[in-house]
């Protein structure tokens, strides 16, 4: 019995000693923000605090990207290049993707192929690719509803996660509740919503349904912790703290 619980003791100390990384890939909503966009803050900023110290989370998300312009720019090729087996890779595009007019745009089967190649490729360094869906834009109907602004691209996400048997978060429809619950005024307290002069980076004020404040971004990365733990992702037993509104 001694020696049977003395390597249990073992096997437990070494998967507890086990070091991951935890890879963000996506844009601005999820992106390290440069001190002269505070207080804007992406959400994967908050969420690297929330695990033990067997955790390390890079954080690779940039401004305006796509899943097109993650690759065409070489964003992706070191991340793939330094995964480990064991590793998890949060991938959340969409934003960008499904504007015509911007030139990160991707058509639906782009976007598709570009999302499959993600999770392919980080699959085969044995890592493990979470998908995640755009996370919702604040606007409201005349009713003070909220209003999807993801439809399509938030489906094909949903569509490739189904196809591939990807662990899907779905943060657009779980941010959509959020937001409804709170309603058009409330809602603002988690973006970027300034009034002239109470912000020397914005003095003449800013209105931004996209992007967070410090508050915003921690109730997303609350979101998608809760997320994790609802999936039960081996990641979810290295989470050290969370809401206990959100569990």
């Amino acid at each position: 019995m001694l020696f049977i619980a003395f390597f249990g003791l073992m096997a437990f100390t070494t998967q507890e000693q086990t070091k991951i990384k935890v890879w963000l890939i996506g844009d601005s909503t999820m992106s390290i923000k440069d001190v002269k966009a505070y207080p804007e803050t992406g959400w994967g900023m908050p969420f690297k605090n929330f695990f033990d110290s067997s955790v390390t989370v890079d954080n690779r998300a940039k401004n305006g990207r796509s899943t097109k312009t993650f690759l065409s720019e070489g964003l992706w090729k070191p991340v793939v290049e330094n995964l480990s087996e064991g590793d998890y890779v949060l991938i959340q595009f969409g934003h960008n993707d499904e504007v015509k007019t911007k030139a990160s745009y991707s058509t639906e089967s782009e976007f598709t192929a570009n999302l499959t190649r993600y999770v392919l490729e980080s699959r085969s360094k044995k890592a493990v690719p979470v998908l995640i869906t755009p996370v919702a834009r604040r606007k409201f109907d005349s009713l003070g509803h909220i209003v999807s602004t993801h439809e399509v691209y938030a489906e094909l996400v949903r569509r490739v996660a189904s196809d591939l048997h990807v662990p899907l978060i779905d943060l657009d429809k779980k941010s959509q509740a959020l937001l409804e619950q709170l309603g058009p005024e409330s809602s603002k307290f988690l973006f970027n919503y300034l009034e002239p002069g109470e912000h020397p980076n914005y003095p003449d004020g800013k209105k931004d349904d996209t992007h967070f404040s410090e508050l915003g971004a921690r109730k997303m990365a609350e979101i998608v912790l809760a997320e994790i733990r609802s999936l039960k992702l081996g990641l979810a037993n290295r989470i050290v703290q969370i809401s206990r509104k959100n569990q």
